[in-house]
């Protein structure tokens, strides 16, 4: 796959990203697990690797470094982004009492601090801010940032989770660039097309990461009526393009100029998403899909 820039400031990526988000859930936080997930995704041209320091119930980061102290693929080679914000209690971490937010410059700071030495690298590709904790002190928050970025530690920073006015009050307080938001966007959830998400994203030059493309797998095996129903089109387009109903339903997000944050653990999908960009989507191919969650707009004179 070629890589493309990620935003007009920030680093060269793979068109699909891997990310570790749905590893708790698939309780698959092996070793062995993770060296396949690797190499299946260097072998497919994915470079890039989207981690968080609570991914895998705290666990992914230390087990992608083991992988890459292994030394079968070069620190180079390969662009880390990782978060923090977002703390969920587990029994690895008895200090969390409570579900909560904290983007304060401590907690930054040291989180970036545990992901490099978890991850055995000396420097984060793109940090990113996990949803925006209201009680946080922006001022001290984003001094953290930059001093991380002016350090060399992070050479990127990003968003995660974030709307419109909090990306815009963030990037108020930084003279450094944002160069990343994660948004939700698949075809059963087009609300970033409608609440300003994905204009924000494009307006700033940066190519917007689309979490869950397959919608957590409702697409192919959704029973309510909206899945069913966007489903059925899937499966007629997919005759069509000679294709499968995943890489029609994650073309369709590419063609909006998104890339794809692959979560799931299964070969199958992985390579059904990477096909997605050999896919090319007819214009009104595309509407037409559009149109099975979203009603068409009424025509006036």
């Amino acid at each position: 796959m070629e890589k493309i820039y990620l935003s007009d400031a920030g680093p060269k990526v793979s068109p699909a990203i891997y990310g570790f988000w749905r590893w708790e859930k698939e309780s698959a936080n092996s070793l062995k697990d993770m060296d396949q997930i690797v190499h299946l995704c260097l072998e497919l041209g994915i470079n890039t690797f989207d981690h968080a320091d609570r991914y895998g119930k705290y666990s992914c980061e230390s087990l992608f470094g083991k992988v890459l102290a292994n030394k079968s693929f070069k620190r180079s080679d390969v662009v880390l982004f990782s978060k923090c914000g977002v703390n969920i209690p587990d029994s690895s971490k008895p200090e969390i009492r409570v579900s909560h937010v904290d983007s304060s410059a401590k907690h930054i700071t040291t989180s970036v601090e545990n992901s490099l030495r978890n991850l055995q690298t000396d420097y984060l590709d793109v940090f990113l801010l996990d949803q925006l904790d209201p009680l946080s002190d922006l001022e001290s928050t984003v001094l953290a940032l930059e001093k991380l970025k002016s350090s060399g530690k992070v050479k990127n920073i990003g968003v995660s989770n974030f709307s419109v006015y909090q990306h815009q009050l963030l990037e108020s307080f930084l003279s450094i660039p944002v160069v990343s938001n994660h948004i939700d966007l698949n075809l059963l959830n087009t609300s970033a097309l409608d609440n300003g998400a994905l204009d924000y994203v494009k307006q700033k030059y940066m190519r917007p990461l689309a979490v869950s493309p397959l919608g957590g797998g409702r697409i192919e095996h959704g029973t309510d009526e909206l899945a069913l129903k966007v489903r059925k089109k899937l499966v007629e387009m997919a005759e069509k393009y000679e294709s499968n109903i995943e890489s029609i339903a994650v073309a369709w997000i590419v063609k909006l100029g998104a890339l794809p944050l692959i979560g799931t653990l299964e070969e199958k999908r992985i390579r059904n998403i990477v096909n997605s960009f050999s896919v090319k989507l007819d214009h009104q191919d595309w509407y037409e899909l559009y149109h099975t969650t979203r009603p068409a707009p009424i025509v006036h004179d």
